[in-house]
């Protein structure tokens, strides 16, 4: 049987000696992963029966979450404690894509502009829901959010975005109240769209990328969608159902979306 491991072990020498230093980091770990997976190159574990007394020698897996021979079904545990944080009140699904003129940008950069669209010092999807949640003509309040950056898509095309389940409110601390959202809506997407891509902007110029995008990127409106999503169990779920999967499955009937995915909350 033709497996992804046996392809990498075939053919990956000669991809990786191609590709030379073109080669992400992350994506050469995760090759190797692959292809030592459940070999003696990981070691692994000496069973015995109590009934028979037969001997079995299983190879550890690599856990890699690329990997479709190993990836353990986490979803179902995320979702569990996702869901146990649920609070009973409406939510939002927030989504914040880049445009196209910047994705070669971000895949050539990609720990840059991930955290820079996500997660770590300047996460300016949040950022942008912070400053326009916080506005008294919204809400007034400070919103939390359970954020997943999606880089992959069904057709194995790359439009990196960020989807953020937010609560249809935000905590008053000066008054110590909750400030619900008004009438299921929860800020106006325009004005988000351009706080986003003005904070990346600022963000590229911080970075030293800011001259590798094209001027026409700045002259259109990014794509900012938000949808109401009822109390979130679906919207949780969903993106449980993403968070687990990898791009090729073993049965090679079907294939999964391939995600690079982080998770955070705030």
């Amino acid at each position: 049987m033709v497996t992804l491991a046996t392809i990498f072990q075939q053919y990956g020498p000669a991809y990786r000696e191609q590709g030379g230093d073109t080669l992400l980091p992350s994506h050469l770990r995760v090759m190797w992963c692959i292809e030592h997976c459940r070999t003696a190159a990981l070691g692994g574990h000496l069973y015995q029966r109590d009934t028979c007394g037969e001997v079995v020698y299983s190879y550890h897996s690599c856990r890699n979450r690329h990997c479709n021979q190993c990836q353990l079904d986490k979803a179902e545990e995320w979702l569990a404690q996702q869901q146990a944080i649920l609070l009973p009140v409406p939510y939002f699904l927030i989504t914040f894509t880049l445009p196209q003129e910047v994705r070669a940008v971000a895949y050539a950069n990609q720990q840059v502009v991930y955290n820079l669209l996500f997660r770590c010092r300047v996460p300016l999807g949040r950022e942008a829901l912070q400053a326009l949640a916080a506005d008294p003509r919204f809400m007034g309040g400070q919103v939390g959010a359970i954020g997943v950056l999606h880089t992959w898509k069904r057709d194995l095309g790359y439009p990196p975005h960020v989807h953020f389940l937010v609560p249809g409110g935000g905590l008053d601390f000066v008054n110590e109240r909750w400030l619900p959202a008004r009438n299921h809506f929860f800020v106006r997407v325009e004005p988000l769209s351009k706080l986003f891509r003005a904070k990346m902007r600022d963000g590229l110029k911080k970075a030293g990328l800011y001259h590798q995008i094209p001027s026409a990127a700045w002259r259109q409106a990014w794509v900012v969608h938000s949808q109401s999503v009822g109390y979130g169990e679906t919207a949780v779920a969903y993106l449980a159902d993403y968070l687990f999967r990898v791009g090729i499955a073993v049965n090679d009937n079907y294939t999964y979306p391939i995600t690079t995915i982080t998770f955070a909350q705030w």
